[in-house]
């Protein structure tokens, strides 16, 4: 039985209003298109945003020329790096889609079995890398390359993830997260739990929101998001993340991302770009068919829509949020998306055994894949490494082993229309 969101947050946090209160405003459907084409000549140029207000001196296509600006050691990449810009990684089939890179973290346990993060020497043992899981893939001299150590037996593949939309799941209230975690034990009798953890608003010292964005719900905020991938995806220091992880075969100085003339840094015309971009649209021809509307009930009925869901809507406009440091605009409030995820964290099987933000329980827990877009990916799951939407259902196990055994009892006609239904998306 899908969630419906409505309800459950009026049951989960006694929500009422006041007799004087204006009746609230219907929400409506986020606007939905790939509608930031990556182009060479005039960045930007043909894109269309989902009509969020600009700061003064901004527009929408500087803020996807900036996002898609590439990088050298003279404005301020590496000294490692994964990409050189962020459209580099986020470009299937436009700008801030989808991507087949992968970022490679490691790790090993302690005595008492504590994730800890690797030590990882560089410059032939000179010096080293530390305090993160995450191994940089290249480096701006050979001096500065990462290498894994034999020590860390804990090794993983993450997927660079799909960034239309965001704006939405930004503003969507940390009460909503909330409600659906609480509601999911009974909804599937006791068999799924999603974790909603509070994590730092990184533009907000001391305060702390529920995490929605990484693969382990690391950051709360896109602000947060970004300037941590801008120092661990680029190497480019920035005003939340000022320290490089080395210094060796650096020729900048810190911090390398600056106010502009207009007094926006990039990582402001990032989140800007990002909270401008619409939901990833799905296939409506398919979508209509018959077969993806017999998948869309199987998918409900097999109960793969308490962690998918379907259906959430943001907070109000006006609506303060990240510590206090950005209000809910027109655009992104009290709107309905579809992202066919809930945001939270997850033991389905598939595991790393990486902590980073969370608890010491959240090691082999991941973020519900959201699946908007999904048509858009020859390769799933959070490694990339099914190669096939069968295999990727096939892999749940844990919290999601029930549904699995559900799949696999469908006649093979019904596991078709499943199928259809999520190549709709």
């Amino acid at each position: 039985m899908k969630l419906r969101l409505t309800a459950v947050l009026i049951s989960a946090i006694g929500l009422q209003l006041p007799l004087w209160a204006a009746a609230p405003q219907p929400a409506t459907e986020a606007p939905a298109g790939f509608a930031t084409p990556t182009l060479v000549k005039a960045p930007g140029s043909k894109s269309v945003s989902n009509g969020i207000a600009e700061p003064s001196g901004d527009s929408f296509a500087l803020d996807q020329q900036i996002y898609e600006t590439q990088h050298d050691i003279t404005t301020g990449l590496g000294p490692v790096f994964n990409g050189r810009a962020c459209a580099e990684c986020h470009q299937n089939p436009v700008t801030g889609g989808s991507s087949q890179f992968t970022e490679l973290r490691v790790g090993h346990l302690d005595a008492n079995g504590n994730f800890v993060n690797p030590t990882v020497p560089i410059n032939d043992g000179a010096a080293t890398i530390t305090g993160r899981s995450l191994v940089n893939d290249r480096a701006v001299v050979p001096e500065a390359q990462e290498h894994i150590p034999v020590t860390e037996n804990i090794r993983a593949l993450r997927a660079a993830l799909n960034t239309l939309g965001d704006g939405f799941v930004e503003a969507i209230d940390d009460s909503t997260l909330q409600a659906i975690a609480a509601a999911q034990p009974q909804a599937s009798g006791g068999r799924i739990h999603g974790e909603a953890i509070e994590v730092p608003v990184l533009e907000a010292p001391g305060q702390t929101r529920i995490g929605r964005f990484g693969w382990k719900d690391q950051h709360s905020s896109l602000l947060s998001f970004i300037g941590d991938a801008y120092l661990n995806e680029m190497g480019v220091t920035n005003r939340l993340r000022p320290k490089d992880e080395t210094t060796i075969g650096k020729v900048t100085a810190d911090p390398e991302d600056v106010p502009d003339d207009i007094g926006m840094a990039d990582i402001d015309h990032f989140a800007q770009f990002v909270r401008g971009t619409q939901v990833p649209p799905r296939d409506a021809t398919l979508a209509a068919t018959q077969s993806a509307q017999s998948g869309d009930r199987l998918f409900d009925r097999i109960g793969c829509a308490a962690c998918h869901v379907a259906n959430i809507t943001t907070a109000q406009p006006g609506t303060i949020i990240d510590g206090g440091t950005f209000t809910v605009p027109a655009a992104l409030g009290n709107k309905i998306i579809h992202p066919y995820s809930d945001f939270l964290l997850h033991d389905i099987g598939t595991g790393d055994g990486i902590v980073q933000a969370g608890p010491a329980d959240t090691a082999n827990k991941l973020r519900t894949a959201p699946l908007w877009g999904l048509r858009m990916r020859p390769r799933f799951m959070h490694d990339l490494r099914s190669l096939s939407l069968q295999n990727a259902i096939e892999r749940h196990e844990g919290e999601a082993e029930h549904v699995v055994r559900r799949f696999h009892d469908l006649t093979e006609a019904q596991k078709k229309d499943l199928l259809t239904f999520l190549e709709s998306l």
